[in-house]
């Protein structure tokens, strides 16, 4: 499910108010209001706005000191604001444009027109994203093949000596402490450099049509001792006759088990339920991965595929990164739901070869 663009209304007059939170609400966003400059300032923390329509009479703070603010704060510099002003001047308009506002209305203004300014400004402020994303991406695929290579043989040489240092020891040598320390960490080294040549390999897929009930059955084996360890209750439902989608096998199953293994890894309350299912509709099959664990908190949610993210819920580490990459790379969708102290529930959406379905 796509997520709500977030509009923030900072205005002192109340009918224009209820009026735009009538109608945005209609249109589908996520709504919020102030009535003078400081009380906005305010919101737009709390309410981490996709965008804001700003009018520039207010008591206390007016629009432009708002605005001023706005830009000057790293969290809040490119936040697309939509300013709306009684006044219809020209001077009035270019001084909003100087200060950073993205559009101007005049009131009374017609809201079809507004309407179409928002959907303009929320498009620009996506596609602005999306090219950062992409230089992003491209930076980090530079970064694999860096770090990958130059860390490896280092690590193969402290790791192999660290060993058979520790092995040659004799009882009770107090050393023996440290080596397996030293141990422990080339381990975690280890781990990181496989995982950034996994991620590499995310964009090297093999594609075949696959049984996505096999993938899930396969990834479930994986974790048995896990799960049996730790008293997880395993709720699954399949569709049969499975979909056969065109996938990389090996990349597709190591994608289900980072999320596997995550919720595992969330679940330390008394309730320990993974959930698995899949579902088709219109060409796709979605597939949702759910725990019954800590959850995410919101702020957390939208940095959780960036490279060595950590939270209290999940380690560094590129494990969500390959996920999100695989998905991308199978032309799919990922979304996540999560609530503090309930869950988290991943949704992946891919593409079904129409017609064809394992027997």
């Amino acid at each position: 499910m796509k997520a709500k663009s977030k509009i923030l209304i900072v205005d002192d007059t109340i009918d224009i108010v209820e009026l735009l939170l009538k109608r945005f609400n209609a249109e589908g966003y996520e709504t919020l209001a102030a009535y003078d400059g400081e009380e906005g300032l305010q919101k737009v923390k709390e309410f981490r706005p996709d965008l804001i329509v700003l009018d520039v009479m207010m008591p206390k703070l007016d629009g432009f000191q708002v605005l001023e603010r706005l830009r000057m704060q790293q969290e809040t510099k490119f936040v697309p604001v939509l300013m709306l002003t009684a006044k219809s001047k020209m001077p009035e308009k270019i001084k909003g444009l100087q200060r950073g506002a993205d559009d101007y209305l005049t009131k009374p203004f017609d809201y079809k027109e507004l309407s179409t300014r928002v959907k303009s400004l929320l498009a620009k402020d996506a596609a602005s994203k999306k090219m950062v994303e992409e230089k992003k991406s491209a930076a980090l695929d530079h970064m694999v093949d860096e770090v990958a290579h130059e860390v490896r043989n280092p690590l193969v040489v402290i790791g192999g000596l660290a060993r058979r240092v520790l092995k040659n020891m004799p009882p009770g040598n107090p050393n023996k402490e440290y080596m397996e320390i030293i141990l422990q960490n080339v381990a975690a080294l280890e781990k990181m450099v496989t995982e950034l040549f996994a991620l590499k390999s995310a964009a090297l897929a093999y594609i075949e049509p696959t049984d996505i009930n096999e993938i899930i059955q396969a990834v479930l084996a994986q974790f048995d001792p896990e799960l049996t360890a730790n008293h997880i209750e395993v709720n699954i439902q399949l569709t049969e006759p499975a979909p056969l989608i065109p996938v990389d096998k090996e990349n597709l199953h190591r994608a289900f088990a980072c999320l596997v293994e995550n919720g595992i890894e969330a679940m330390t309350g008394e309730k320990r339920i993974l959930g698995i299912l899949n579902r088709q509709s219109d060409g796709y099959v979605e597939i949702v991965i759910s725990d019954t664990g800590k959850g995410i908190s919101r702020e957390m949610l939208k940095s959780i595929y960036d490279p060595f993210f950590t939270s209290k819920t999940y380690g560094p580490g590129l494990g969500l990164t390959f996920v999100l990459k695989t998905i991308q790379n199978h032309k799919g969708m990922i979304w996540v739901e999560s609530e503090k102290g309930v869950g988290t529930s991943f949704t992946v959406k891919l593409p079904v070869r129409r017609g064809v379905v394992a027997g």
